[in-house]
């Protein structure tokens, strides 16, 4: 059995409870469409990082600052919601990891794309000599 640590299980709380409370009471206009990829939290519960993916990458800064403005609120709705002694500091990051992993995939697929070009290319250049 996977040892599963007290602080894995307070960051997947704090995930679900960050999602719902972003998407029922967060209004500010900067804060967007996005998704909560993971959450980090520190060892000594003091300090969580919550990496975040935006649906529209050109408003991805503006969520960030939105997100990292209201944490304040954010931490506060988390303490009501969350049975901790203390509830951690939040900082938001927008985490990009799936933007960069579909533009690789596209530069893949066009290297065997051009490969595959390639190879017909000899093969019709042999069939005529």
């Amino acid at each position: 059995m996977a040892d599963y640590s007290r602080t894995e299980r307070i960051a997947e709380q704090i995930l679900r409870e960050l999602a719902q409370i972003i998407r029922d009471k967060i209004k500010d206009p900067r804060v967007g469409m996005l998704s909560i990829q993971s959450v980090d939290v520190s060892r000594d519960l003091k300090i969580a990082k919550v990496y975040f993916d935006s649906f529209d990458e050109k408003q991805a800064k503006e969520s960030e600052e939105g997100l990292n403005r209201a944490a304040g609120f954010l931490r506060r709705e988390l303490a009501r919601n969350l049975s901790l002694r203390a509830t951690p500091q939040l900082t938001f990051i927008y985490d990009d990891t799936e933007l960069k992993a579909n533009s690789l995939s596209a530069l893949i697929n066009d290297a065997v794309a051009s490969d595959k070009d390639n190879q017909t290319d000899d093969i019709d250049l042999d069939r005529q000599l």
